[in-house]
């Protein structure tokens, strides 16, 4: 006899237990780990728009993150209305620099995934309003860090109920579980992607990466 079933079914249980590695080991058991197969099993048999006339997986994610981009912009853009911010990038990079702390300039643009000229032109607003100072660098008298004002911590902390409210609407009726397992796919593709971009510095060297 050959098995087959008996193969792949061990083959299932391997996975599964790599999905699970570090949970507690109450989720071993056999029916978290059927509904864990069914779920799978629904994942690969999605349907998406074009996909019978071939339109790749690798495209329908594409066209999803940036349509989730705009929805995240939409909401954002209607929480900021009665307030002094001009964009969500206004309150992103104050965010930044309280959970991060000082950090220079160009720190701060590359952590936002921003190019220069844009932003500095959101930091230049930022230091107008006075949500933002510049201190120096303790470990390099000659450089200059930007850290957040005692006025940007209260704008913030104003607003923060609204901003949370809207972070709460972009991940929509997910579940908490669903949540993690979508936190940690993007976390992973973020860490790829961010090494490109720290790596590169102009559109010609992403075309040779791209083309590779």
């Amino acid at each position: 006899m050959r098995y087959l079933l008996v193969k792949e079914l061990i083959k299932q249980v391997e996975e599964y237990e790599l999905f699970c590695a570090g949970d507690e080991l109450s989720k071993y058991d056999f029916s978290k780990f059927k509904s864990w197969l069914n779920s799978d099993l629904t994942d690969k048999n999605i349907i998406w728009d074009g996909k019978e006339n071939g339109r790749s997986l690798d495209s329908i994610i594409n066209t999803l993150i940036v349509h989730m981009n705009r929805y995240a912009k939409l909401y954002s853009k209607a929480i900021i209305m009665d307030t002094p911010f001009v964009s969500q990038e206004d309150f992103i990079y104050l965010i930044n620099l309280r959970a991060c702390g000082p950090m220079t300039k160009m720190d701060l643009i590359k952590r936002n995934v921003h190019e220069k000229s844009p932003g500095m032109q959101i930091i230049g607003r930022l230091v107008t309003n006075g949500w933002i100072d510049q201190v120096d660098d303790l470990k390099d008298r000659r450089a200059k860090l930007i850290c957040i004002s005692e006025n940007g911590l209260k704008l913030l902390d104003k607003h923060m109920n609204q901003i949370r409210k809207a972070s709460h609407v972009v991940t929509g009726d997910l579940t908490e579980e669903e949540k993690y397992k979508l936190a940690s796919l993007l976390l992973k593709l973020d860490a790829f992607h961010s090494d490109i971009y720290h790596k590169y510095d102009d559109s010609e060297e992403v075309l040779k990466f791209i083309n590779k």
